[in-house]
């Protein structure tokens, strides 16, 4: 996995492109969420972790979300976001923290800081 193939995973992310998304995955892939129970709901494997992403994606508010330049160092990834809102209020700030397995994410980890 490099810097560029990592913002291609965040563009189908943008665009909410599941089908995209799956593409860049492994078959034991896992996801764990920044919701749900602490510290978060869990996916694993393909099909799990397509429901998760479904779902994930399915409760768009309408805010926009932006990321930073993502880094890659060797099999590990690290990708910064944020979260506006319409009217440009910051509502969250975070981060995902990848595991590669070669030119696929293995696991995908986020966390999340909510402005109130």
């Amino acid at each position: 996995m490099d810097a560029e193939r990592l913002t291609q995973f965040a563009t189908a992310w943008q665009r909410g492109d599941v089908e995209s998304l799956m593409s860049f995955v492994t078959d034991d892939c896992v996801y764990v969420t920044t919701t749900g129970p602490e510290p978060g709901t869990a996916f694993a494997g393909r099909e799990d972790v397509r429901r998760g992403f479904t779902d994930m994606l399915a409760t768009d508010d309408g805010s926009v979300v932006e990321f930073a330049t993502p880094q890659v160092f060797g099999d590990h990834g690290l990708l910064e976001w944020s979260q506006q809102a319409r009217d440009g209020k910051l509502l969250a700030r975070g981060c995902d923290v990848f595991e590669f397995e070669g030119d696929r994410v293995r696991r995908k980890d986020a966390f999340r800081k909510v402005f109130g």
